[in-house]
């Protein structure tokens, strides 16, 4: 699972009105330079999480980012008197510096922690990625608070202000649409994949109660993922997490109506057949009919065959369903790098 980037700067471009502001504008660059650097950490940061399957690398760069924000703060914090006792804009960057890096370090931990049991149930992996989302979305309150700080600066300086993305920042924009589009797939995915794991379970416990549930909810649960789907556009041309998705709902329909009523039915005639064998093994051998005998040893070959039809069944479903999980987990990672910017 992907954690998606949890900063995003803006960075403007400016113009002066006059010479005479030049000061005010260094001010200003000055703080856009040091949050420069932390866009370069934070783009770092994102590739990690997008191109590499290293934990190691993905948390060195997490470590390396809160560092470039520890090395900003100490600078922006020495203007003691912001630009000519005006402080606001000063303080409202540290106040948002300070916000990323407490929800890196500690909303971070939090995550983690939700993401090693997110995938015990579905509540729990929507928990994970609505928190993620709370996080990110308080991130960009306290962008915009920044802003307007900034904007507000500027006016009372007389600064002309043209708004623009910087490279980086629009890097981090767009992987942050991948990211979303992504989870989007990912939980109508892990809804039906985690209710056949139910199903798994079930069948392994020979439940048949269970069985015929999760059956029922999974192909609930797959028709309401194929509906979800139609609505969901490729992103930028590219159907790849749509045609992925659907292969897996389609697979998992066909094992819910056409694999487990075949175990259904070789549970029912094993236990017969235990049954059977119980029967007789209770009787002494003096008080056995011949056609209990004879019943019992056309139940004998029969349950073979049946074991050994149930052995090629299983063996046929766990490669098809092989096949589909690495290729759904293979597609989505294939997608993300192939949408998230390169540096």
């Amino acid at each position: 699972m992907k954690l998606r980037v949890l900063l995003f700067l803006f960075t403007v471009n400016m113009t002066l009105s006059a010479q005479e502001f030049k000061s005010a504008v260094d001010y200003l660059t000055f703080i856009e330079k040091e949050q420069s650097l932390i866009s370069k950490s934070t783009w770092k940061y994102t590739t990690a999480v997008a191109h590499s399957k290293s934990a190691r690398r993905i948390d060195n760069t997490r470590k390396q980012l809160v560092k470039s924000i520890d090395v900003a703060q100490k600078k922006i914090s020495a203007l003691k008197e912001g630009f000519k006792g005006d402080v606001a804009y000063k303080d409202q960057v540290l106040q948002y510096l300070d916000i990323c890096k407490k929800n890196i370090n500690e909303e971070y931990d939090k995550l983690i922690d939700m993401q090693e049991v997110a995938e015990q149930s579905y509540d729990a992996m929507e928990a994970y990625l609505v928190m993620r989302d709370l996080i990110n979305e308080k991130l960009d309150v306290e962008n915009e608070k920044v802003n307007n700080a900034f904007n507000s600066f500027a006016l009372k300086n007389n600064i002309t202000v043209t708004e623009g993305n910087s490279e980086l920042a629009q890097k981090i924009k767009v992987s942050n649409v991948v990211f979303d589009y992504h989870t989007a797939l990912y939980l109508i995915f892990f809804k039906v994949s985690f209710t056949d794991a139910n199903l798994d379970n079930a069948i392994k416990n020979k439940d048949l109660s269970a069985i015929q549930q999760n059956a029922n909810t999974l192909t609930q649960y797959v028709n309401e993922g194929l509906e979800k789907l139609k609505a969901i556009k490729p992103y930028q041309g590219d159907s790849s997490m749509i045609t992925i998705t659907k292969k897996a709902l389609e697979f998992y329909k066909k094992e819910a109506q056409q694999y487990v009523p075949k175990m259904v039915d070789f549970i029912l005639f094993n236990d017969k057949f235990e049954n059977a064998k119980k029967t007789l093994e209770a009787k002494k051998a003096s008080d056995r009919s011949k056609e209990e005998i004879d019943n019992y040893n056309a139940m004998v070959k029969q349950v073979n065959k049946e074991i050994d039809n149930y052995n090629k069944l299983n063996t046929v479903n766990f490669q098809e369903k092989n096949t589909m999980l690495n290729d759904w987990n293979n597609g989505g990672e294939k997608f993300i790098s192939s949408h998230v910017p390169v540096d």
